[in-house]
C-alpha cells in the first residue's frame, strides 16, 4: 500500500454533515456528525481528541454546525447528552441550549433517547436539549 492517504465515506460525509477538524500535519483531531431529526439539525456526536482538549474544536465545530443549520433553513440544534457530567449538559447550557421537558420532545427524540436507554445510556440521567436559531413561529 502506497503512503497516499485516503478518506473514509461514510453516510454523515456522503450527505454533508460530517465536519474533521485537522491539525498542521493533516491528521483529525476532532469532528461532528449531524442528523436531520424532526426538521432541526441534531449534534449526533462531537469528539475531540484528549490532546486537543482545551482549545476550543469542539465549540468551533459546534458554530460550523449552526452556520450549517443556518443556510438550510433549519430553526434550531438539537442534541441528547449526559445531564450531570460537566463537559455534556452543563457545557451545551453555557452555549444557549436548554432542556427539553418531557412535553416538549419531538418524535424524533422520543425514539433517540428510547433507542440511547435500549443501549444502557440511562442509567445516568440523560435529556435532549436544543437551541433555536430563530424564534419559534408563532401559535395558534
Amino acid at each position: 500500500m502506497s503512503g497516499r492517504r485516503t478518506r473514509p465515506t461514510s453516510p454523515y460525509a456522503d450527505a454533508g454533515r460530517a465536519w474533521v477538524r485537522t491539525d498542521d500535519e493533516d491528521l483529525p483531531v476532532a469532528y461532528l456528525l449531524a442528523d436531520l431529526v424532526d426538521g432541526c439539525a441534531h449534534l449526533e456526536q462531537v469528539s475531540v481528541h484528549p490532546e486537543q482538549a482545551h482549545r476550543r474544536l469542539g465549540r468551533e465545530l459546534l458554530d460550523h454546525l449552526t452556520a450549517w443549520a443556518g443556510e438550510h433553513g433549519l430553526p434550531a440544534l438539537t442534541l441528547t447528552t449526559f445531564v450531570d457530567v460537566p463537559w455534556n449538559g452543563p457545557y451545551y447550557e453555557r452555549l444557549g441550549f436548554r432542556f427539553l421537558a418531557e412535553a416538549e420532545l419531538t418524535p424524533e427524540l422520543r425514539r433517540i433517547r428510547r433507542a440511547g436507554a435500549d443501549h444502557g445510556l440511562d442509567r445516568w440521567p440523560r435529556a435532549a436539549m436544543r437551541r433555536e436559531l430563530r424564534p419559534p413561529a408563532p401559535s395558534g
